[in-house]
């Protein structure tokens, strides 16, 4: 007798349901403790990629921050970062009293999928206004770390291995917990701006209220803000030569004329500027530091463009970027100090001082410029980002900014102590690099057997291209250049810094 076959069906599985009714899944992570991005980074990035891979399914349980850090072998604030962040994001939920889980709903849906056999076959570039070729023609200034050696020698990056992560993700996390208090204020959180005004009258010796105070999203913004504010389009603002050439393209681009005036050992320096000053009101200036030949502006020139200012009904931006790493004796006091008739707008950034990835700075104006300030943003807008305002608030008034600033000062001290050492022992026939009295840079010129034929731009692709970060002294000159190279030293752990400056020295050579 022949059997009939009865074909099965099996019912559908709901992956989903099948993924929020099990336990936790284990994470398709791991971590890197030597690697030069932060551990918090690289499971932040781990898990998003696992999450968009699907190798964690959507609803999937994770394991409970604790259990997370002691499988990972980090501490429970790097978790808690991590996950923080990716909550924020939209890749994970998190509800009180119950489990984080993967989205349901991930971000990324609403994103078209690319299809990877089907490969773009334009290639033209687009037409670019005038304003934007003059953008992309200027010179490739992104500071990017070589394989295997951290950071070095990329310039405006602060020791991230020396920031405090558990306390920063502490307070984050306070923060997310009790959420946003207060409406987003276009000058900044009350909080932020009562602890800058708190910690500048301490420790930089600038008298200001928390009415004083504006925070912004980074200098340019607040130039531009300025700029437009206290200036007419076409008028003369006067910059630093050589300077940042992101301070003349704030104040290009806000319709002003900048005159570079070329500085000396004091400093800028109007007494001898003659007719460059016809028509100026307002000047751009990094008294404590220059940037980036490290020249701390004299007396004599600080009561000179004081006078100044207020002989022409000017203002001063004075930008302190770094004035508080300064290892020689105490930092030097801002010219803010001196001021009596009200015309120097100071400006900090948390930037270079903590976390790039902050992104505030902040400004503290004259005390007749704040009420026509706060209305022109409460016209213009917008508020600088929210998150983490109330938490680096607290950072600063618990005393913890005070305390990550005396001990990077020791090891920036340390760091430029051993790089001056380095390059005298490895690279002394190539580049001469003398010590600074403060800052986060040193300045390498071309020593004898530097190659004749060798621009400082072609050395900074040369040495890119072997995996060293540097950038040329020539791109901050508008006028006639001075050969050089700018070496940030303060991220690179002091392990990394002679190998690096070994390799430096050795593709220089090899140049000739």
């Amino acid at each position: 007798m022949q059997r009939t076959r009865r074909k099965v069906r099996f019912p559908k599985i709901d992956w989903t349901a099948f993924a929020m009714a099990r336990g936790p899944l284990p994470l398709p992570v791991s971590l890197d403790p030597d690697a030069p991005t932060p551990l918090h980074v690289q499971l932040r990035e781990g898990l998003r990629a696992a999450i968009l891979d699907r190798r964690l399914p959507r609803g999937a349980r994770l394991p409970a921050s604790r259990v997370m850090a002691a499988d990972l072998g980090c501490a429970r604030g790097t978790v808690v970062l991590a996950l923080e962040q990716l909550i924020a994001e939209g890749y994970l939920t998190a509800r009180s009293g119950s489990a984080t889980r993967v989205a349901a709903t991930l971000p990324d849906d609403a994103l078209p999928r690319a299809n990877a056999s089907v490969q773009p076959t334009r290639t033209d570039i687009p037409s670019l206004s005038r304003r934007g070729a003059r953008l992309v023609a200027a010179p490739d200034r992104r500071f990017m770390a070589g394989p295997g050696v951290p950071d070095a020698f990329a310039l405006g990056r602060p020791a991230l291995d020396a920031f405090p992560y558990e306390v920063w993700a502490r307070l984050l996390q306070a923060e997310w917990r009790h959420g946003p208090t207060e409406r987003p204020d276009p000058r900044g959180s009350p909080a932020l701006r009562a602890a800058i005004a708190g910690y500048l009258a301490q420790a930089r010796g600038v008298a200001c209220e928390a009415d004083d105070v504006i925070v912004t999203a980074g200098i340019r913004q607040s130039l531009r803000l300025l700029a437009e504010l206290l200036l007419d389009p076409g008028e003369a603002a006067l910059v630093e030569e050589p300077g940042f050439p992101g301070i003349a393209q704030a104040l290009a681009s806000a319709g002003l004329r900048p005159v570079p005036i070329p500085i000396g050992p004091g400093g800028l320096a109007v007494s001898g500027a003659g007719p460059l000053l016809e028509g100026a009101r307002l000047a751009v200036v990094t008294p404590a530091h220059h940037y980036p030949l490290g020249h701390a502006m004299s007396l004599e020139n600080r009561l000179d463009l004081l006078a100044w200012a207020e002989a022409v009904s000017g203002w001063i931006v004075e930008d302190d970027y770094d004035g508080a790493y300064r290892y020689a004796g105490r930092p030097l006091a801002p010219l803010r100090a001196l001021d009596r008739g009200g015309r120097v707008i100071y400006v900090g950034s948390f930037s270079k001082l903590l976390l790039p990835a902050l992104g505030l700075s902040y400004l503290v104006l004259p005390r007749g410029l704040v009420a026509p300030v706060n209305q022109a943003l409460a016209e213009i807008g917008p508020a600088p980002p929210g998150i983490g305002q109330w938490a680096l608030a607290r950072f600063i008034e618990d005393g913890h900014l005070a305390g990550h600033l005396r001990r990077t000062r020791r090891l920036y001290a340390l760091r430029q102590e051993v790089l001056v050492d380095a390059t005298r022992r490895h690279a002394a026939d190539v580049m001469n690099v003398a010590p600074m009295e403060g800052g986060m840079h040193l300045i390498a010129r071309p020593g004898p057997a530097w190659p004749d034929a060798l621009g400082d731009a072609e050395a900074v692709a040369r040495l890119g291209r072997a995996g060293i970060s540097a950038v040329a002294l020539s791109a901050y000159h508008v006028g006639a250049p001075e050969p050089g190279l700018l070496l940030g030293y303060a991220a690179v752990p002091e392990r990394a810094i002679e190998p690096a400056v070994q390799r430096l020295a050795e593709t220089l050579r090899m140049a000739d």
